[in-house]
C-alpha cells in the first residue's frame, strides 16, 4: 500500500511527471476557478469589475508599461480573492464554530483584498491623473 505522506525525499508521491503533470495541474486550476466562480459572489463581482477595468484599459491611449501595470493590478486583485476564498474554505472546513483565530484568518484575507483594491485605485489614479 502506498503511503499518503512524503517519501524519504520529503516530497509527496503523485505519480505524474512531465506533460501529464502539467495537464493535471491545469485541470485542477480550472476546477478551482470554476468552484470559486460558482460559490463566491464576491469573486463574481470582482470579475465584472476587473473585466470592465481591463476593457477600459485597452481602450485608453496609454503607454505599454502603463497598460501593463493597470492590467497587472487587476489580475493581482483577482489572485488575492482566489486565495481569500481558499482561506475561508479551509477555515470553514475545519469548523463552523466561532473562534478568534478563525475570525482573524478570515479578516486577514479580507484585509489583503482591500489592500489589493487600494493598489488598483492607486495605479489608476497615478496613471490617469499624472
Amino acid at each position: 500500500m502506498q503511503s499518503s505522506g512524503p517519501n524519504g525525499t520529503g516530497k509527496y508521491p503523485h505519480g505524474k511527471t512531465g506533460l501529464n503533470r502539467v495537464f493535471h495541474t491545469l485541470i485542477h486550476s480550472r476546477d478551482g476557478f470554476l468552484a470559486t466562480v460558482r460559490g463566491e459572489a464576491a469573486f463574481r463581482q470582482l470579475l465584472v469589475l476587473h473585466g470592465l477595468l481591463m476593457a477600459t484599459t485597452c481602450l485608453l491611449d496609454l503607454r505599454p508599461a502603463e497598460r501593463a501595470l493597470m492590467l497587472a493590478v487587476s489580475f493581482i486583485s483577482l489572485l488575492v480573492e482566489l486565495l481569500n476564498s481558499a482561506i475561508e474554505a479551509v477555515v470553514d472546513r475545519i469548523s463552523l464554530e466561532l473562534h478568534p483565530l478563525s475570525k482573524n484568518a478570515k479578516d486577514m484575507g479580507s484585509a489583503a483584498q482591500t489592500t489589493a483594491l487600494l493598489m488598483v485605485a492607486a495605479a489608476w489614479a497615478v496613471i490617469l491623473l499624472a
